[in-house]
């Protein structure tokens, strides 16, 4: 739909997190997530133009706009916002901090939990940067 090319995802990642209605319809080898955070796509097959839009996912992609809540850890549900805040006022500096003062990464099944299907840290780190930068515009 947007004309750009998303991110390689497994069948069982799709299949976990859609409607229960369209788990049939998951037959292909492979699918992709749209990157586009604009896009209502959250999950497409090139070979067959089948898709699956927002609304039929079991889970906010933490990166789509109007994602509530948006979890980076969707294993332990742990939101981007819960990680800032251990940044700015717990002392955060590392993934293990985030671990320790989250519960982040307790219950790791990144590959049927989380969007991606892959681990949550490359997004934790992101969100560490993220409440590191909000402390130095303070």
């Amino acid at each position: 739909m947007c004309n750009k090319k998303g991110l390689v995802v497994s069948p069982e990642t799709v299949s976990h997190l859609v409607v229960e209605n369209l788990v049939e319809q998951i037959t292909e080898d492979h699918y992709y997530l749209c990157l586009d955070e604009n896009c209502r796509v959250a999950y497409y097959a090139e070979e067959t133009d089948f898709q699956v839009n927002l609304e039929h996912v079991r889970v906010p992609i933490w990166f789509k706009k109007g994602a509530d809540p948006k979890y980076i850890c969707y294993c332990s549900k742990v939101t981007e916002e819960q990680m800032i805040n251990a940044v700015i006022n717990q002392g955060a500096q590392n993934i293990k901090d985030i671990m320790k003062l989250t519960g982040a990464m307790e219950n790791c099944h990144c590959a049927i939990n989380h969007p991606t299907g892959k681990c949550c840290s490359p997004y934790i780190l992101e969100a560490i940067n993220k409440g590191k930068s909000k402390m130095q515009e303070s």
